[in-house]
């Protein structure tokens, strides 16, 4: 995973905002628009795809637009409104119902701006993407569970946790659930998570297989595509809630994380109001009442 932090350190250099990237074989640009390329684009390129994910291939074309909200708090307090981006496919912390964002991820980020007095334009965005959009000031902060790591936060800064977990092994009936079980195993976990690092620490692990999102790894899980599933503990809980006919059971856990906000690197006014509306739905009670609503249990870090 150093690559990928690096290669976020890459996407925010000035030298490559404004760059005009081209994609072979994507949407994005195509032919018609891009009739003479520039072949020292096939350079720069064929340089990124040597480190670059293709998720962080998204986020450079993000950073190859004008930087739309590199927003400081003024700014954002007198558009009345923040600019956030979440997965959407994470429920249910984030997730769409009837076409629209909800989850305890989505209330809570509102309930917040609510206290600041503000709305907030969502933005969904691959998982995968994120880390890189907001190093490219793409959006105001995103929403969408990351755990603080030390190699994140080097990349963006962390707001106050909004919620203690850690990852958990879930596989079928006589399946691996123990991290010595694992050996030889093969386990699905979600695209630039914290759980491919967790994956790769376990001793004579199988082969790791990663997706764009959570649905996806328990679709795989289900076709005996992979032996086991390490994911978020209350994702997973709420998972096989809404699924018993799975037959998919919960193992050892198998590390704590906290989750928090991120948002760009040296934005502390933003950071500091952010902590305010949180700190602010924690005393009021809004927290806990989400907190019941979703999980039925108290998951804050406090």
């Amino acid at each position: 995973m150093d690559a990928f932090y690096a290669s976020v350190e890459l996407l925010r250099r000035p030298e490559l905002r404004g760059q005009p990237l081209v994609v072979p074989g994507t949407a994005i640009f195509s032919a018609r628009q891009r009739a003479e390329p520039n072949p020292d684009d096939g350079v720069l390129m064929s340089k990124l795809l040597k480190i670059l994910p293709v998720s962080l291939l998204v986020g450079a074309l993000l950073g190859s637009l004008p930087n739309a909200f590199a927003r400081d708090w003024k700014t954002i307090q007198a558009s009345g409104t923040l600019t956030a981006t979440t997965e959407g496919s994470f429920a249910p912390f984030n997730y769409f119902e009837n076409g629209k964002l909800s989850g305890f991820e989505v209330e809570l980020a509102e309930a917040v701006a609510q206290k600041l007095k503000l709305n907030i334009d969502w933005k969904p965005l691959p998982f995968d993407g994120q880390l890189a959009a907001i190093s490219q000031d793409r959006f105001d902060f995103a929403i969408s569970s990351h755990g603080y790591t030390e190699a994140r936060a080097r990349a963006v800064d962390f707001a106050d946790p909004h919620y203690c977990t850690g990852g958990q092994i879930g596989a079928p009936k006589g399946g691996p659930l123990t991290a010595a079980a694992l050996k030889g195993k093969s386990v699905g976990v979600l695209l630039g998570s914290t759980y491919v690092e967790a994956a790769r620490k376990i001793p004579g692990i199988g082969e790791i297989k990663t997706y764009k999102s959570e649905p996806e790894v328990f679709s795989a899980l289900l076709s005996h595509k992979v032996d086991a599933w390490i994911s978020d503990r209350l994702l997973m809980r709420a998972t096989l809630n809404r699924h018993p006919e799975a037959g998919v059971g919960m193992g050892d856990p198998l590390f704590v994380e906290r989750v928090s906000m991120i948002m760009h690197k040296d934005n502390p006014e933003l950071r500091a109001q952010l902590n305010r509306g949180l700190a602010e739905i924690i005393k009021d009670g809004t927290y806990a009442r989400l907190s019941q609503k979703y999980f039925q249990a108290d998951i804050s870090c406090h």
